[in-house]
């Protein structure tokens, strides 16, 4: 067994900000991302002795912190929004007919410049915001679809739900995220969210 090349006591300054950067970005909310890098911090210094040195520290405490957060997701899952195709009018009620959309549900266009948008940190900081925004499933299925990059079947396996229900948590999720930054960034002129 390799030892660790740093002491416990030196992870927090070496690679908090790294880890909070991480978290911030898949959870979208500051206190939790701040308690699931401290729950990965306590979870390595109990753990520190399995370390077998077959990565570096840093990718090893990021895999502990990823496992926390599809154990978060996996936890706050398991609510209400189980059902979601419990009701047969959801595609009516999202202007979705025939898996078309009706023409006054259509997104407004957009205009924009896609290399801009992409260096712009204010972007981020709205889109942050509008992901923060999402029931937690919604959330926690956005994330693991279009920032982990997970599987279907590996994101029904994380979460507990079927193909069809991810599905419409990915269209809801999609809606959502539309709407919120059709009204705080490309149209600033309208009423912006908190």
């Amino acid at each position: 067994m390799e030892e660790l090349t740093l002491k416990p006591d030196t992870w927090v300054e070496a690679y908090g900000n790294y880890l909070y950067n991480f978290a911030i970005m898949r959870v979208y909310d500051s206190a939790l991302a701040e308690d699931l890098v401290q729950d990965t911090f306590f979870s390595a210094v109990k753990a520190k002795d399995s370390f077998l040195g077959k990565s570096t520290e840093k990718t090893w405490l990021t895999s502990i912190l990823k496992r926390k957060i599809i154990d978060y997701y996996r936890k706050n899952a398991r609510n209400k929004e189980d059902k979601l195709l419990d009701k047969p009018d959801f595609f009516q009620t999202q202007g979705i007919l025939k898996g078309h959309w009706e023409d006054n549900y259509l997104p407004d266009q957009w205009h924009y410049s896609e290399s801009g948008l992409l260096e712009n940190t204010e972007f981020y900081k709205i889109l942050k915001n509008c992901l923060g925004r999402l029931p937690k499933k919604m959330a926690a299925t956005f994330a693991l679809k279009e920032i982990e990059d997970f599987t279907t079947e590996e994101i029904c396996n994380e979460l507990d739900i079927t193909p069809s229900n991810l599905w419409v948590l990915m269209h809801r999720a999609k809606v959502q995220l539309r709407d919120c930054l059709e009204k705080t960034w490309f149209k600033p002129g309208e009423k912006q969210y908190q």
